[in-house]
């Protein structure tokens, strides 16, 4: 009886079953929604009785899933860049990949918030060619059971606070030794990883060897 019970989850890590931390873990977030208005008091409430039976990793994602910001944009707004490299003549608010994938490289304007989502899919940020609008730029990354890379040059600052559910929220492994200064732009990443990963890593330009650098 043991062993049917150990392989109940039949390999599938969605039918785990979490622990009161991991459960503690979606509270915060659901409260941390709701003080920046995208859950009301009735919602919370719902979802945070939800969030505490739940059974299995998979009873958490329609509790969280649709919790990712997306960042406006204006387009009566002169795109502003701080990065040196020539001005991009387009920008996207978000990036999300739903049993997909979705790539932001080369020539892009990214706004001062910028938001990006993965449900079971990959979404790649690189900035190494972006044109930024903000000195700060804070990309509000999540994945769910997928991955989110988000890829800097060698001169951006990188702040990182995200958190993992069974999962990765952090720097991944530079390529490039990381050269800031007093005037490097600095980028924020923050959201969460259910079952996922959000890594941030440092890369030569583009251009570089791919043995150097590997496949992006």
């Amino acid at each position: 009886m043991g062993g049917e019970l150990e392989n109940s989850s039949g390999g599938d890590p969605s039918r785990m079953r979490i622990s009161d931390a991991d459960r503690h873990k979606v509270a915060e977030l659901l409260r941390t929604a709701a003080g920046e208005g995208r859950l009301d008091l009735d919602e919370l409430d719902e979802r945070l009785e939800l969030a505490f039976d739940a059974k299995t990793y998979a009873d958490l994602v329609p509790i969280t899933a649709d919790l990712h910001p997306v960042a406006p944009v204006s387009s009566s707004l002169q795109p502003r860049n701080v990065t040196g490299l020539p001005a991009a003549t387009s920008g996207h608010a978000s990036s999300m990949a739903i049993m997909g994938d979705c790539k932001r490289r080369g020539a892009w304007h990214v706004p001062e918030n910028h938001a990006a989502f993965a449900l079971m899919g990959s979404v790649l940020i690189d900035l190494r060619q972006a044109s930024l609008s903000s000195h700060v730029t804070t990309i509000n990354a999540s994945a769910i059971m997928g991955d989110v890379k988000v890829v800097v040059p060698a001169h951006f600052n990188v702040v990182v606070d995200g958190t993992p559910i069974m999962g990765d929220y952090g720097h991944g492994k530079d390529k490039v030794a990381a050269d800031i200064g007093p005037d490097s732009p600095t980028i924020r990443v923050r959201g969460m990883a259910l079952m996922g990963s959000v890594t941030v890593t440092r890369l030569p330009p583009p251009g570089t060897p791919r043995k150097i650098i590997g496949t992006y």
